[in-house]
C-alpha cells in the first residue's frame, strides 16, 4: 500500500474520532467518496493500527444507530424554517 494512503487512512481516523464524525462529513472534509473512507477505515485501517481502526469503527457504529433520529430532526428543522418562511411572507 502506498504511504499516502496509509497516512490519509489514519487522518480519517483520527479526524472521526476527534470530530464524532459522520461518513458523510468525512468524505465532504477530506474531498473524497464515502465508500472510500468506509474501505480505509475498514479495511486498511486494520492492517496499519488495529487499535485506531476500532476506535474509529465504534463511532461510526454509533452514528449509524442514531441516523434515523437525525434524519427525523433534519425533516422537521426543514419544516420549521419552511413554516417560519411562509409566515415571514405572508406578513
Amino acid at each position: 500500500m502506498k504511504g499516502y494512503i496509509e497516512e490519509r487512512a489514519v487522518d480519517i481516523a483520527n479526524y472521526i474520532i476527534d470530530y464524532n464524525a459522520t461518513v458523510r462529513q468525512t468524505a465532504k472534509q477530506f474531498g473524497i467518496s464515502k465508500s472510500t473512507v468506509h474501505k480505509d477505515v475498514t479495511e486498511r485501517l486494520t492492517q496499519i493500527n488495529p487499535s485506531l481502526a476500532k476506535k474509529a469503527r465504534m463511532v461510526l457504529d454509533l452514528n449509524k444507530s442514531e441516523r434515523h433520529i437525525r434524519g427525523g430532526l433534519a425533516t422537521k428543522e426543514k419544516y420549521l424554517h419552511k413554516s417560519q418562511y411562509n409566515k415571514s411572507y405572508i406578513n
